[in-house]
């Protein structure tokens, strides 16, 4: 099948001993392409592994396809964990771009190319250097991978199947599909096992290991606000109210820790923004983080480390903000109470068709709209004083215009933006940047908690721990003195 770029491929010689090894480590940073079999594999596939000759590396799914292999039914590619932090997507224009299109947030290259204040061409560019492949091959790609997750995973009809990977139209997807695959999609969906596919509308995200996922859980439980979201510890489930491109919702994940996967359910409306809604999961929850280098570079910086510790991020930023602002000077408890007020004061419920079983919660955080209008003398009620009421309502009225709002510019600028409103200083913003953005690299100044910590250790210097400075705080917050 004739390109008109040439994707770009890796050294087989430094690859090919990880894929005869079949190496988890490598698993998500590159493919192999099988010139025998005409399929495309992860490192960690099962089958026979194939001879040297017969191999090409890729750095990315899009660049195995445009060089014409087909994604691998027995390894899944679709389902390999993204080797790219959130930390290393800022840090170029081509991997910014890629993050936008994931989560799909923008709807064309030209749009895309405003938001990130290029041209389409100089973006277009960047992105082939880069990748190997144009900004629509990727997205292309992305939705069919998508696609093929869900005929395999799920019962969906095709025609659902297509709207939901992206594709405006059933013969879109059919045409797309055919082109590239060369086979119908009933076919595909015929030769999945009985085990890929499961009776409820779920999908799985995969992620690195190690994972402390109860340590992850204990840590959004203590926050968790009851009506919005419910925590099962012991279950490592995670239940979720919110809002996608202004569909309302609920999300329900199940860590399945012997099959190193994260099962996700999804209401109705969700599942109309399915490649946005798993790129915002795995951003939430820090899927993509590697842990071990994390722990090694934090134990050389003299910090003692488990690794499997991950950055918790959010679903939704200005929740986040409001949250910090409700937990300025108080503990994690009041600001939890507070939050569960402002739940019940402003709040909407989550219709009725949208909650996954009937004991889910059932109540939406306040939007910002119904924050902005309220008056300071009716949010102040829920119990704080009337300076943190007006702080409230300026970040509401801010919103959604702020860059930390949209995720453009640097993490830098977004936080000095935000300390530049009423009642955010320099703690809340770094805060919200640590989770909300959520960056990696961020030491939280004037934390009570941390000072001790440090005190204790003098020779433990925070720029040591640079750039997983984020992961450093999480760590000497779960020190038990």
């Amino acid at each position: 099948m004739p390109h008109s770029t040439p994707p770009q491929s890796l050294d087989a010689t430094q690859c090919y001993p990880a894929l005869r090894a079949r190496d988890a480590r490598f698993d998500g940073y590159w493919f192999v392409g099988v010139s025998s079999t005409g399929v495309y594999c992860r490192p960690v596939c099962r089958v026979r592994t194939p001879l040297e000759r017969n191999c090409t590396f890729y750095t990315h799914a899009a660049a195995a396809e445009l060089a014409g292999f087909r994604p691998c039914l027995k390894c899944r590619p679709e389902l390999a964990p993204r080797a790219y932090s959130a930390f290393e997507a800022t840090r170029s224009l081509a991997d910014a771009a890629r993050a936008r299109l994931d989560a799909g947030v923008d709807a064309s290259l030209a749009t895309l190319a405003e938001r990130l204040g290029v041209t389409d061409r100089h973006l277009r560019r960047v992105f082939v250097a880069q990748f190997g492949v144009t900004p629509q091959q990727y997205l292309q790609t992305q939705r069919l991978l998508l696609a093929k997750r869900l005929l395999t995973d799920t019962q969906a009809p095709v025609a659902e199947v297509a709207l939901h990977a992206g594709f405006g139209s059933l013969r879109a997807f059919q045409h797309a599909w055919g082109t590239q695959y060369r086979l119908p999609p009933s076919q595909l969906r015929r030769q999945a096992t009985a085990a890929d596919k499961v009776a409820d509308a779920s999908l799985q995200l995969s992620y690195r290991q190690p994972y402390d996922a109860l340590a992850l859980l204990r840590f959004l439980a203590l926050r968790a606000v009851p009506g919005v979201e419910l925590v099962d510890e012991t279950g490592l489930r995670l239940t979720r109210n919110l809002r996608l491109f202004g569909a309302a919702g609920q999300v329900a994940l199940a860590f399945q820790l012997e099959r190193r996967v994260l099962r996700v359910q999804a209401s109705p409306a969700l599942w109309q923004h399915t490649a946005a809604l798993l790129a915002l999961l795995r951003q939430w929850l820090d899927l993509d983080a590697d842990p071990d280098a994390i722990a090694v570079h934090l134990r050389v910086a003299g910090l003692p480390v488990t690794a499997g510790l991950r950055l918790p991020g959010c679903p939704d930023r200005f929740e986040l903000c409001v949250r910090a602002l409700l937990g300025q000077q108080i503990t994690v408890a009041a600001a939890r109470t507070l939050a569960t007020r402002l739940v019940a004061q402003f709040g909407e419920d989550l219709p009725e068709a949208e909650r996954l079983h009937p004991d889910a919660p059932s109540r939406l955080f306040p939007r910002f709209e119904r924050l902005a209008h309220a008056g300071e003398a009716e949010i102040a009620r829920i119990g704080m004083p009337g300076s943190r009421a007006r702080a409230l309502q300026g970040l509401a009225r801010a919103w959604p215009g702020l860059a930390f709002a949209q995720g453009l510019g640097t993490p830098e600028q977004a936080e000095a933006e935000l300390q530049q409103l009423s009642g955010i200083g320099p703690w809340t913003a770094a805060y919200a940047i640590m989770r909300g953005w959520p960056w990696p690299d961020r030491f939280l100044p004037g934390d009570v908690v941390l000072k001790k910590r440090l005190a204790a250790r003098p020779a433990l210097l925070p720029e040591a721990c640079a750039p997983y400075r984020s992961y450093a705080v999480l760590h000497l917050w779960n020190i038990n003195e």
